[in-house]
């Protein structure tokens, strides 16, 4: 498999909700950095756990909006909703031989757009 389709199982087996089977798609030594909160999952396990800690209103769904690979490095735009929440994430994957041995994962938040610039935009909702 080459890395963008191997980021493609991932997504997949994250759709099933199994995060033990998803986390089969990373390295034992994964890393998974979350910048923003200034957190690193270290290891295959601690994703699995997280994951399935999460406090969660009901199944999670995963749809890529967009995936870009090139070589090794593989980013994906995911939207993702658990029923109540409603999120966005930008993913930066890398993958050696076979598998996904780091993450520098993105989770920006919707907020409401100034009206100063009104006159030069279109609202899409």
């Amino acid at each position: 498999m080459n890395s963008k389709q191997v980021v493609l199982a991932f997504w997949e087996a994250m759709q099933s909700n199994d995060f033990v089977a998803a986390s089969k798609w990373l390295t034992e030594d994964f890393q998974g950095h979350w910048p923003q909160s200034s957190e690193v999952i270290m290891g295959r396990e601690n994703f699995a756990a997280v994951n399935t800690a999460y406090p969660a209103k009901g199944r999670w769904s995963f749809v890529i909006n967009s995936i870009v690979c090139e070589g090794e490095e593989v980013v994906t735009d995911v939207s993702i909703t658990d029923g109540d929440i409603k999120a966005r994430a930008i993913t930066f994957s890398t993958v050696q031989s076979g598998l996904i041995c780091k993450q520098v994962e993105f989770w920006p938040d919707d907020y409401e757009a100034p009206k100063w610039r009104s006159q030069w935009v279109k609202h899409l909702i």
